[in-house]
């Protein structure tokens, strides 16, 4: 046997190990379902640097690991659904291609190249409908996961995975499901991230043409206000016996989404 030999076993299971220690280091990244579309939620302290972003009218991308490795990755897939769209329909640009395409690139990488990938994928695609909603979640070795509901990815994901189990429950408001979604993220007795290093975007299908929405200043910081409102059955007891049942109509009806500036993800990086 030749001096320095290592069999592909043992090879393939070195660049695994290492691609999971890498993408360990990063925080989680949160991708659930609401009653109208998709929320994704991540720990980010940068302004600058995205982990989550639009790919294309209905599709995001939300990524964990060595950024410039999946910057690479989303550019690719902004190249592809834009070369897809103009050359035969929009329509033909799906979640479900963009997840294969990923899943092939990184196969491949993580098959002929020297080092893989230390990066972690989520594709999703609002529908029409909440099931029409796709969740695809794609791992180093090009592996792909049809998720339904949530996905998490990152850091300590099982730990979150299993938190989100206990929390989630199908047709959430925006509010319920990004409450969910920091619980998960937030390990029991810790603080959670300040507002300033929370990125958080929707997928909402009742917006015209493109759906991507970058929720940001003003308006996450009134939807984390409702969202922490109290819910308990003892505080909405109390609260029901102190008001009349029929409260009168008030001037200003309440918001049916977050308020505030909003970066739409078309600014560069």
């Amino acid at each position: 046997m030749p001096f320095g030999y290592a069999s592909p076993e043992q090879i393939m299971r070195d660049k695994a190990d290492y691609a999971r220690k890498g993408i360990a280091r990063g925080r989680s990244v949160v991708v659930l379902q609401y009653v109208d579309g998709l929320l994704f939620v991540a720990p980010n302290p940068s302004r600058a640097l995205h982990k989550i972003s639009e790919i294309y009218d209905r599709i995001g991308f939300a990524a964990v690991g060595r950024y410039n490795e999946f910057e690479e990755l989303r550019r690719g897939g902004i190249r592809y659904a834009d070369i897809n769209g103009f050359t035969y329909d929009r329509t033909d640009v799906t979640g479900r291609g963009l997840a294969n395409l990923y899943a092939s690139n990184l196969g491949r990488i993580f098959t002929e190249s020297i080092k893989s990938l230390e990066v972690e994928v989520v594709i999703a695609e609002v529908g029409e409908t909440p099931e029409g909603d796709a969740i695809y979640r794609l791992t180093f070795d090009g592996s792909v996961f049809d998720e339904h509901g949530f996905a998490a990815m990152g850091g300590q994901a099982e730990a979150v995975v299993a938190r989100l189990k206990e929390r989630y429950r199908e047709s959430m408001s925006l509010a319920d499901a990004l409450e969910v979604a920091l619980q998960a993220l937030t390990e029991p007795g810790g603080e959670r991230p300040p507002v300033g290093q929370l990125e958080v975007a929707v997928l909402d299908r009742n917006r015209e043409h493109r759906k991507f929405l970058r929720l940001t200043g003003t308006r996450l910081e009134r939807l984390l206000a409702q969202s922490s409102a109290p819910t308990s059955e003892s505080e909405s007891a109390s609260e029901s016996t102190s008001e009349p049942l029929t409260a009168p109509p008030s001037d200003t009806p309440p918001p049916t989404g977050p308020e505030g500036p909003v970066d739409d993800g078309s600014s560069p990086l």
